[in-house]
């Protein structure tokens, strides 16, 4: 098992038809909405009682679990998508989250590394992902992890993330 900072961490990629994978993903994802840097607040019961299936249904969901003695720590949802410029594969990092006791101990970076090692391993491009611009940890994190600014053309500047409520 990896240590970090003296710390053994397991990285897994989770079974989301384990009960104790679905339990440490509800878990973790309730925890993150509840981070200031989430939405300040608990999932809705709704959402809570439909994440499951619904990550299951999606054909392209990857999960991975950070734990450390087998308790979670941190978990990592990504989405398969496709660049139309490379014609590969491109990893989407929705969700990472780290529990606040086991941030700084390295076990964002050893996710992040997890998730590059099965976008190169499904002949993918890139991994991307949007970050609160206030996030500064976390974009403190992402850049030491080789994160930054897409520009495709200079002179078009760099690429905004936007979204359209429907």
């Amino acid at each position: 098992m990896p240590k970090s900072r003296g710390i053994e961490i397991e990285i897994i990629e989770a079974d989301l038809n384990q009960r104790r994978d679905c339990d440490a993903v509800l878990e973790r994802v309730d925890q993150y909405a509840r981070d200031p840097m989430g939405n300040g607040k608990p999932l809705p019961n709704d959402v809570q009682a439909s994440l499951i299936e619904g990550l299951r249904a999606h054909s392209t969901t990857l999960v991975w679990l950070a734990r450390r003695s087998g308790f979670p720590i941190g978990l990592a949802i990504c989405f398969v998508g496709f660049s139309t410029f490379a014609a590969k594969p491109i990893l989407n990092l929705h969700d990472l989250f780290v529990r606040e006791e086991m941030r700084g101990h390295g076990v964002g970076p050893m996710l992040l590394d997890a998730i590059a090692n099965k976008t190169r391993a499904i002949g993918g491009c890139k991994v991307t992902l949007e970050v609160q611009r206030g996030n500064h940890r976390a974009r403190k994190v992402y850049a030491a992890s080789g994160f930054r600014g897409a520009i495709y053309e200079e002179e078009a500047g760099d690429v905004l993330f936007l979204t359209r409520p429907v």
